[in-house]
């Protein structure tokens, strides 16, 4: 029965089903053909979403919205584009910096293609730049997005695994700051060997203005990062200080969002934020037979009965993971594998805290890698290119990421360095 429920899943997923449907289609059937009552998935789906730290995900990608809309967006290129214009593809490294700053707001790495994505790939491609290049640049560090806090798939593989967001938050600093520095070794390379365009440099005087001008934008991550490491108030509680701050900053300082465009940005906003929540009520299902059906113990045992060595373990982990980032969406793919691999983890003495942020990274990775890569899609369709021209020039950016999720894997220091210090 179980078997036939992962056919159809499968089959559904494959023939262009939402993946919320599919999870919900299939997990109706084995309910169905198992005797157990359709209440279950009323029951199990409310308990998936019963969850007050749910409440980050409609807090930081509102923010997002808010911040973008804000005109926050334009004025961090042009505070990046003031300290790095004058070094060889500049446009580029500035895409990778302002992906690291923009990521201290949205928690998305959809959020950082459409926003930065939408103003800077029509920028490089006019300053010279190839296209593919751009797309391949944009849509590699939109993965930072997710890694540095805050981060919608660590509160929801927080919600389903019971780990601590805020300790994932902490952890996820420094792999973020080493995965865009990473990202910046590809990009400097490949713009010094094409020859791409470097502009003057800045004066000081320009670098205060575009300081000045930044600075309310800057401020956001800042409070944002420094609250929740400082424990001044919880990530959820950060999500609604971001959106208040973002509101503050747009309507009455930047005065680039009009009062009567709020609802509609919240309306588009709980748009987006209803399809989230619907997925993570009916993966819930979907988690609760696999479970009933013993399914993390059987993995876990199955893996452990190949090697008990922490490296192969930890290497086969990472391999189920990048398979499954490959062909899932990363959000559903975090539902799904995570109740499964924690056990597995933990049998070898891996901190939760840890497995959890190498396993989003990983899944990060998916969404540049064919053949679903949302972020390298998206950023194609920006750029009016194929997705596997974006796809095939995304290489070396993703060789630079799979040396950070190595270290990330192997060295537990670089996520529990930062929680261990604060708790």
């Amino acid at each position: 029965m179980i078997a036939i429920m992962f056919i159809l899943f499968l089959a559904l997923l494959l023939s262009g089903v939402p993946i919320a449907y599919s999870l919900g289609l299939s997990s109706l059937y084995y309910l169905a053909g198992s005797g157990i009552p359709l209440t279950v998935i009323a029951q199990k789906f409310y308990t998936g979403i019963d969850s007050f730290t749910l409440l980050c995900i409609p807090g930081f990608m509102l923010a997002g919205a808010l911040m973008n809309g804000g005109g926050i967006t334009k004025r961090i290129l042009n505070f990046c584009n003031a300290f790095l214009g004058h070094y060889t593809g500049s446009l580029a490294l500035v895409n990778i910096v302002a992906s690291m700053v923009f990521a201290g707001i949205s928690g998305t790495a959809i959020a950082d293609v459409c926003s930065l994505g939408a103003m800077l790939i029509p920028a490089m491609v006019e300053d010279g730049y190839d296209d593919d290049f751009s797309v391949a640049v944009t849509a590699s560090s939109s993965v930072v997005g997710p890694i540095i806090p805050p981060s919608v798939p660590m509160v929801i593989a927080g919600s389903c695994v019971s780990i601590s967001v805020g300790k994932m938050f902490q952890a996820g600093l420094i792999p973020g700051i080493l995965l865009g520095l990473a990202l910046c070794v590809p990009t400097y390379l490949i713009s010094v060997k094409r020859r791409y365009a470097k502009h003057r440099k800045a004066g000081w005087k320009e670098r205060w203005e575009a300081t000045k001008d930044a600075i309310w934008a800057l401020l956001m991550p800042l409070i944002l990062l420094g609250g929740i490491l400082s424990g001044i108030f919880t990530p959820t509680e950060a999500s609604i200080v971001t959106c208040v701050y973002a509101l503050v900053v747009g309507v009455f300082i930047y005065k680039e969002i009009r009062l009567a465009d709020v609802p509609r940005i919240v309306w588009e906003n709980m748009r987006s934020c209803a399809s989230i929540i619907i997925l993570i009520g009916l993966a819930n299902v979907f988690a609760y037979i696999l479970t009933a059906e013993r399914i993390p113990q059987m993995v876990a045992n199955g893996i452990l009965s190949i090697t008990r060595n922490r490296i192969v373990v930890i290497l086969l982990i990472n391999v189920v993971l990048i398979f499954v980032g490959m062909f899932m969406e990363s959000l559903a793919a975090i539902l799904i594998t995570f109740p499964v691999l924690l056990p597995v983890a933990m049998a070898i003495g891996m901190d939760p805290v840890h497995f959890a942020l190498m396993g989003i990274l990983n899944l990060m990775l998916g969404l540049t890698t064919p053949p679903v890569g949302m972020c390298t899609c998206t950023a194609s369709q920006i750029a009016r290119i194929s997705a596997f021209k974006g796809f095939k020039a995304a290489v070396p950016f993703l060789a630079a990421s799979l040396v950070v999720l190595m270290m990330v894997a192997f060295i537990p220091g670089l996520t529990l360095w930062i929680p261990t210090i604060f708790n």
